[in-house]
Parts: structure tokens; C-alpha cells; sequence
């Protein structure tokens, strides 16, 4: 016997004698030290293991599917390891980032070009990209189909990853041709449901009335999670085509699925659904003022009208609401007397009821759901003008979503116009959907109120939020015109202390992410 292992029997002595006390052993045999009985321990231990029999080996997988994409350069895999392994410079004192690039935040960023570019990952990556895309809900819809059908192979081969089983496209490569009806049928009735929802998308593009086809075959036996998921992909694409199938869907035994239905009605302004909101709506508000209705039907139900309302909201209003937000906005030119957009939210019809803002914010709601850019424009008026007293919204969340439907330069200047006149501490949500990169007068505008935020010594750590988003979203051309801040200047009497350091280490990182974003751009580009 060995040393360590004197004193000691089997392995239900030593657990005995842990759990009573080395002091305390059953038998009165010697007292052993702890010291004595972990060695010994370790010497079991490894008797145990040296002498399992091994087990009888598993069925070995199939091998990996060919992802038929290529691969991207030898420095852009570099750069994704880098990227992965998220080492980036320590802080700096008192918890401040310090001038280097964060490099988790570029990680998306990353994704997103090799996507368009249309590589598949590497494979010695994958594992690492999966855990990312574990751990980051938000890059999954790029990390996944950057990991392609190699990632689904590895997604079944570990129950840590099999979020990627439902919620992956899977890349290029797998999908049979939306022209093959006996491969698309195959997988639709015997694939995973990842693959499902992206051949669903894909037959979507190719034939719309083909995708309805292939989920109606299958539509009453699906689970209620997975029928609201299939519904939602008829939103790209979405036409008068898909309201029969959309009507029949407000008969839903899953309440979200119905809501789902409702609201992908009221965008279709043609709609019977939207005709009968129509009704209801131009029943309640017209230039004689507001008269919200006075009870929820079953009509009202069945076309997706909530009848409870959320705490703090009354239920008139709540239902108001609803019915102005799911009418076609077309509606409402006729009903005051073809006046435009601008002209019907400049009436002062809903203020003696106290109802102007609940109207105009369900104006704002159905503007974004059936992306009119002219009611858009109504609602949000001039950007000098003071937010508080905008015609639609003073919600900078509401006029964000407003923004986003403008076309992308339109929004830019807007967003310029509004920091020019504001400056960049009620910006935030609205440079949230502008573009990236921030090009022309938008980076400017950026660039100048961060300047002007310095040098009249403003609290620095206010503006980290812009900052950082300007690091992900400025335009790298913009790197040079930045040099000039990053060295420090004298602080103004009144400024923050260490104000002007922060400034100055700020605007060197973000000097320093702009050029690595240039860098890796350039790395993802195909050789020529």
C-alpha cells in the first residue's frame, strides 16, 4: 500500500472520514491528519481512473457539410481571432477606457462586411464564433450565417450551442434552389427549424405566393411560437397577395399570432381589415373634434384591438389608440377636407378634448407601420425647432422610428440640422438610425459638437455614449480632421478637473478605432 494511502480503506472510508473529521474515524483506528487524507484521496483517485474500463464508443457523426464559400484573406482571419478573443488595451485610472479600440464593439462590424462580402468563417474559428454568438444575442443573425452549415454540423454536437438549431440561417450552401419543388418540400417537411424559417425566406424572395403555399401546407400543425415566427418572415415582400391568408390568421388560436396578423393588415392599405379600422377611426376623429369609443366589440377584438389596457393609460384612450394607428392614412385627407399631412396635424381639433396627444402619437405609430415618408415629415417637423414643441411627438424614441423611414440622406441632413441646433445630448436615439458610415454633413455635425462640447469644458463622461457610438459609426475618412483634438488644451476655469485629459484620451481612441476600422475593411476586400 502506499504512504499516502496508510490508515485508509476503500473509497467509502475516505468519503466517511471527510465528512466526520479526520479526528472522528469510525473503528478507533489511528487518527490521520487532513493532510493524510487528501493524499491519500489523490492516490484513490487516480486508482479509479486508471482502472475504468473504457466504455463502448458512440457512433461517430458524419462528416462536416462542404460550404461551398470561400474563405476570407489570411489577415481578416487574423483580425476575426483578434476580434473573438476581444483583447483590447487595459483601462485607464478611476474605471476610464483609455485611448485603445475596444475591440468587442468592432466585432459586429466585422460580421456584417464579411457577410456581404459572402464568406463562410473559418473553420477553426467556429467554436469561437458560437460561444460569441452565445454569449451576444446581437450577433447572431451574422455570426450564424457566417458559420454557416459547418456551424449547424457543430451546433447538434453541443447542447451549448443549440440556440444556433433554431435561430440560424445558415449560410449559403444548404438551401436547395426555390425552383426545385421536391428539394424545398423535402426540407420544409424534414429540416431543422433554423432551416425552415431561411428557406421559407428564400423561397419568399424568389415567388411570394410560392412561401404562402409551402407554410400553408403546414400551418395548422405548427406550434404557436414557430406559425408567429413563419408569419413574420411575410413582412419582406409584403403585398395584397398575402391578405387572404392573413384574414384567415386573425382566427388564431395564439393570441400573438393574431396581433401579428392585424398588424401586418393595417399595412396594406387595400385591406378589408384596414377599411374597417378606417371606419372606426374616421367615426371618432374628425374636424368637429375627437370622440373616442366607448366599447370594445367583438369586431374590434377579431381585427386585433386589445381591450385591456396597459397600467396608467385609460381605456377609451387606449383603444383611440389602436383604431387611428391601423387606419390607412389615406383616409384622413378626404375626412378634413383634402388638407395634407401637415395641415391636419397642425389643427388645434383634439386640444379642447385634451386628446392631441394620444392622436398624434397613434399618427406617429401608424407613419412608421406603413412607412409613409409624408406623414413622417408632418410629424416631425423642423429640426431647430425646439423638441418640446414638435407638431407630432416631443418622444425622441417616437421621432427615432420616424426618422427611419426617410430615405437614408433625408434623415442624415435632418439629424445634422438637429444637432447643429441642439447639440449632441438629446441626439443619441435619433444617430441610431441614421446610416453607417456618418458621411457628409452628418459626420461634421458630430465631429463639431464633440468639439464644441470640449472647449466649453462640459462634463466629458455625459457625452460617452455618443462617443462610442461615434467610434462604430463615423466615417473613417473622418480620422484626419480628428488629429487636431487628440492633443490636450488648457482647461477653462469652470470646466470639470481632468476634463480636459479625458477629452483628449477620447478623441484618441476614437481616432485610433476609426483607423482599425479602416484597416479591417480593407483586409476583407478580395484580392484582385
Amino acid at each position: 500500500m502506499d504512504k499516502a494511502d496508510e490508515g485508509y480503506g476503500d473509497w467509502e472510508e475516505l468519503v466517511g472520514a471527510a465528512l466526520l473529521g479526520t479526528d472522528r474515524r469510525r473503528g478507533g483506528g489511528p487518527t490521520g491528519s487532513p493532510q493524510a487524507l487528501l493524499d491519500a484521496a489523490a492516490v484513490h483517485a487516480v486508482r479509479r481512473r486508471a482502472g475504468l474500463r473504457p466504455a463502448e464508443a458512440g457512433p461517430r457523426p458524419e462528416p462536416a457539410p462542404r460550404d461551398p464559400r470561400p474563405a476570407p484573406p489570411e489577415a481578416a482571419r487574423r483580425r476575426l481571432a483578434q476580434l473573438l478573443a476581444g483583447r483590447s488595451g487595459a483601462a485607464g485610472g478611476g474605471g476610464r477606457r483609455g485611448a485603445a479600440p475596444d475591440l468587442t464593439e468592432l466585432l459586429p462590424q466585422w460580421l456584417a462586411a464579411a457577410r456581404r462580402h459572402g464568406y463562410r468563417s473559418p473553420a477553426s474559428l467556429l467554436p469561437a464564433l458560437l460561444d460569441a454568438a452565445r454569449a451576444r444575442t446581437d450577433l447572431r443573425p451574422h455570426a450564424l450565417a457566417l458559420a454557416g452549415v459547418r456551424g449547424l454540423w457543430l451546433a447538434r454536437l453541443n447542447p451549448d450551442w443549440r440556440f444556433a438549431l433554431r435561430g440560424g440561417t445558415g449560410g449559403a450552401g444548404e438551401l436547395p434552389e426555390p425552383t426545385d419543388p421536391a428539394g424545398v418540400e423535402r426540407l420544409w417537411q424534414e429540416g431543422l427549424f433554423a432551416e425552415r424559417v431561411a428557406l421559407l425566406g428564400a423561397v419568399r424572395e424568389a415567388d411570394a405566393g410560392a412561401a404562402r403555399q409551402l407554410l400553408a401546407t403546414t400551418w395548422s400543425t405548427e406550434r404557436a411560437e414557430d406559425r408567429l415566427m413563419f408569419l413574420d418572415s411575410l413582412r419582406v415582400g409584403l403585398s395584397d397577395g398575402d391578405e387572404p391568408f392573413l384574414e384567415a390568421a386573425l382566427g388564431d388560436r395564439s393570441r400573438n399570432v393574431r396581433a401579428t396578423a392585424a398588424e401586418l393588415l393595417s399595412a396594406l392599405p387595400h385591406s378589408a381589415l384596414a377599411g374597417r379600422m378606417a371606419e372606426r377611426a374616421l367615426a371618432c376623429v374628425g374636424p368637429e373634434g375627437v370622440a373616442p369609443p366607448a366599447e370594445c366589440d367583438a369586431g374590434m377584438l377579431r381585427d386585433g384591438v386589445v381591450k385591456r389596457p396597459p397600467a396608467g393609460r385609460g381605456e377609451r384612450a387606449w383603444w383611440l389608440g389602436q383604431l387611428v394607428e391601423a387606419a390607412p392614412l389615406s383616409c384622413w385627407r378626404e375626412r378634413f377636407g383634402g388638407l395634407g399631412p401637415a395641415e391636419i396635424v397642425a389643427l388645434p381639433v383634439a386640444e379642447v378634448e385634451g386628446w392631441t396627444e394620444e392622436l398624434h402619437a397613434a399618427w406617429c405609430r401608424a407613419a412608421v407601420r406603413q412607412r409613409d415618408a409624408e406623414w413622417s415629415r408632418a410629424l416631425l417637423g423642423m429640426p431647430s425647432a425646439p423638441p418640446a414643441a414638435g407638431p407630432g411627438t416631443a418622444s425622441l424614441a417616437e421621432r427615432a422610428k420616424l426618422l427611419s423611414v426617410l430615405p437614408d440622406g433625408e434623415r442624415a441632413d435632418w439629424v445634422a440640422e438637429f444637432i447643429r441646433a441642439h447639440g449632441l445630448s438629446e441626439a443619441f436615439q435619433l444617430l441610431g438610425v441614421c446610416v453607417v458610415p456618418w458621411a457628409g454633413a452628418l459626420g461634421r455635425a458630430v465631429v463639431d459638437a464633440l468639439d464644441i462640447a470640449r472647449e466649453a469644458g462640459s462634463y466629458p463622461w455625459s457625452f460617452s455614449g455618443v462617443m462610442g457610438l461615434a467610434e462604430r459609426c463615423l466615417d473613417p475618412a473622418e480620422a484626419g480632421r480628428l488629429e487636431a483634438l487628440t492633443a490636450g488644451v488648457a482647461e477653462p476655469e469652470d470646466a470639470v478637473p481632468g476634463a480636459a485629459a479625458y477629452w483628449a484620451e477620447a478623441f484618441q481612441r476614437l481616432v485610433a478605432t476609426l483607423r482599425l476600422r479602416e484597416a479591417m475593411l480593407a483586409e476583407l476586400a478580395p484580392a484582385a
